[in-house]
């Protein structure tokens, strides 16, 4: 299993890295528009549409979706309100995952209200990437900034809790996840902080860039846990196969989904884009 991870990685992060950085926007924004496309078929079956009519109808709306965010990219005023109100919506999010105390299965027919939950989900998220990367020539590198906060942050809060890990963070959504483990991806946001304000000084010094890169942090894990919560409610380990050694491509972006918007939204606010 540890080999077929690092496999995949040594192939996924160049394809990554090269498209990020070598890619017109046009061209990212047909990727991640393919990538999120796939994850919406993942969360079509997590939410218990198992026919391939209800599967094919969530596939169309969320092309559609997309296709008319495309039209509004280059609006800063509609990324803007976007942005705003799915960072209130992780906000409120993160009270109520902190509330769950069971975990209710998902039982047989379409889960409509579920499924809607999908769009809010990815569809920001790639608002929020062809957004940043159409923003000048930092935004391909502030792109990769917020993927390798993530993938830092993960990594840190991986190795925190398997040495010092004690305290259940959410044992009944994911009980590997430790509070000790959280302690080590914010150490691992702060120094990304710091980077980001060794790049961009402009957003204000490392008083604006840490705490930034803290919430982005949160967010992230908070993005881990509900992904994992939509899994248990669908009772599946992974939300797919297609990665192997890493399950599904929800597996691999759920942090993204939360953490991207939230980022781009507080870059917004202290005056990138402007």
């Amino acid at each position: 299993m540890l080999a077929q991870r690092l496999l995949t990685a040594a192939l996924l992060i160049p394809l990554v890295v090269g498209g990020v950085f070598f890619l017109p926007t046009f061209w990212v924004a047909l990727f991640f528009a393919a990538v999120v496309m796939l994850g919406a078929l993942e969360w079509a079956r997590l939410s218990g549409l198992s026919v391939l009519l209800w599967q094919s109808v969530f596939l169309a709306l969320m092309a559609i979706a997309l296709s008319v965010a495309a039209t509004m990219i280059s609006h800063v005023d509609f990324n803007y309100w976007a942005l705003a109100v799915t960072t209130a919506g992780w906000l409120l999010g993160a009270v109520l995952l902190v509330r769950i105390k069971a975990i209710h299965k998902i039982t047989a027919g379409p889960h409509v209200l579920r499924a809607a939950l999908g769009f809010l989900v990815l569809l920001p998220c790639w608002i929020a990437l062809i957004f940043l990367h159409g923003y000048g020539k930092d935004g391909p590198v502030l792109v990769l900034f917020v993927l390798v906060l993530i993938w830092a942050s993960d990594s840190c809060a991986y190795f925190a809790g398997r040495r010092w890990g004690r305290v259940k963070l959410a044992p009944v959504i994911s009980p590997g996840k430790t509070r000790e483990g959280v302690y080590g991806a914010l150490a691992g946001a702060v120094i990304c902080g710091v980077i980001l304000a060794w790049m961009k000084p402009d957003l204000g010094g490392l008083l604006a860039t840490i705490p930034l890169c803290i919430l982005t942090c949160l967010v992230s894990v908070e993005g881990d846990l509900f992904e994992s919560l939509i899994k248990r409610q669908a009772d599946v380990k992974d939300s797919g196969n297609l990665l192997p050694g890493h399950g599904g491509i929800l597996d691999r972006i759920d942090s993204v989904t939360a953490a991207a918007p939230v980022f781009v939204f507080g870059l917004m606010l202290l005056g990138a884009g402007k």
